[in-house]
């Protein structure tokens, strides 16, 4: 959430922020309205608690008709008081309400518009002119199919549509991209955590996806827990209702867990294959910095996915997401897309965003800097999404057998194999 004081002293950079992002410019006002009702029911409950502890303090000492008076003056006091405290709770329980509604606020350099609003930052990489080469490139299902490494169809048998095996080969591979991405996370310092997979409400509303995200989230409602689509969720609520020391920033986790999505509203999207499915594994950054290190941390962590991609020998481009395009707690937000041959266009296997104080405010945060305790800010940066990864590596590296070359770095962790070969032509 953000700082109820900004929204009082500058509401108009408020209500810019829900312009760029497309949402209820409205809510801004109602927020104000509730937050003025619930101050000024504040003081009036104060006032009123003052009033009747000074009042009982003179009832000892009154005889007769002043103390009947007193006493009848301390009964309507005491309604008074009462009703009062009602109003304090009901409109500070609109105020947090309207609080959860409102997005973060968009950083200024975020483009504005929608979805195609984005703007290209850098390219990476040489596109593969598979004319050139003599052949026409095959998806990664059917190179899948090839090297005995998916299998969609029984995934579709066992459960439903956009589910899957990874059999073989594919097994092989997600290991190996799981343990290459560890290696360079832990290298450059982050600590590596596996994650719960289920959440309780108050960790899934604190990093904000029971808003706008909500439909895309599996609930349990037996036991009232939700399954992640994330590790950024657990990560984030890692340190809930805690007080962090200034000097152990930043802190920085790299999480392996399954990821769970809906997909609500992508009916007929990416049906084919793996890129667009209900679950998958993958390995998650998240750091707790600083406040004024945020923006800066956005591009260490920018630079940690390219680093990834770029050893993974893929070709990709960076974009600045647009505002109406941003999650309802990211300030800004980087997506590392991958070229897709078959497909012909870039589609993204990354994205980082700067949640700047907005989830360690939902969360209850904190960091002590000497006398002084405030909210911290943090970050996400995907490093490797499993199957969008191996969907990027089989059609960007395969060869006109049917065969996939594989990187380098992912050589250590799959028995130093340098090509994936055909099971069955």
């Amino acid at each position: 959430m953000i700082d109820l004081r900004l929204l009082r002293e500058d509401p108009d950079r408020v209500r810019a922020s829900q312009r760029a992002r497309g949402e209820d410019v409205a809510l801004v006002d109602a927020l104000l309205s509730a937050d003025e009702r619930r101050r000024s029911s504040g003081v009036r409950f104060d006032e009123l608690r003052a009033e009747q502890k000074q009042l009982g303090k003179l009832i000892p000492k009154a005889t007769g008709d002043e103390k009947a008076e007193l006493l009848k003056k301390t009964g309507q006091l005491a309604a008074d008081v009462k009703a009062a405290d009602a109003e304090r709770d009901a409109a500070d329980a609109e105020t947090q309400e309207l609080l959860l509604r409102l997005g973060n606020l968009v950083h200024p350099d975020v483009p504005v518009g929608g979805e195609e609003d984005f703007v290209t930052l850098e390219t990476h990489g040489t596109i593969r002119d598979f004319g050139a080469e003599g052949f026409d490139p095959k998806d990664h299902l059917e190179l899948g199919t090839l090297l005995g490494a998916i299998d969609v169809e029984r995934g579709a048998k066992v459960s439903g549509s956009r589910f899957y095996f990874l059999t073989g080969v594919g097994a092989l591979l997600e290991l190996a991209l799981v343990n290459a991405a560890m290696a360079q996370a832990t290298a450059a310092g982050f600590t590596p955590m596996l994650t719960p997979a289920l959440v309780r409400p108050q960790s899934m509303a604190g990093t904000g996806f029971l808003g706008q995200a909500a439909q895309d989230v599996y609930h349990l409602d037996k036991d009232d827990l939700y399954l992640v689509g994330t590790s950024e969720v657990p990560l984030a609520a890692y340190h809930m209702d805690e007080i962090l020391d200034a000097d152990k920033l930043p802190l920085r986790y790299a999480g392996f867990s399954p990821c769970f999505r809906r997909e609500a509203g992508s009916h007929g999207k990416d049906t084919r294959g793996i890129f667009r499915v209900h679950q998958f594994d993958k390995v998650e950054m998240f750091s707790y910095v600083a406040p004024d290190d945020s923006e800066a941390e956005h591009r260490r962590l920018l630079d940690w996915e390219k680093q990834w991609l770029t050893s993974l020998e893929l070709p990709f481009r960076v974009i600045d997401v647009a505002s109406a395009d941003l999650g309802a707690s990211a300030a800004r937000k980087f997506d590392c897309e991958a070229w897709i041959p078959t497909q012909g266009k870039y589609r993204e296997l990354t994205s980082t965003s700067d949640c700047t104080e907005f989830q360690s405010r939902r969360l209850s945060i904190r960091v002590r800097d000497g006398k002084q305790v405030k909210p911290l800010a943090t970050l996400n940066g995907t490093l490797c999404a499993v199957p969008r990864t191996i969907v990027a590596i089989l059609e960007n590296h395969q060869q006109a057998d049917g065969s996939v070359y594989v990187p380098k770095v992912l050589r250590p962790f799959l028995g130093g194999r340098e090509v994936l070969e055909p099971v069955a032509k």
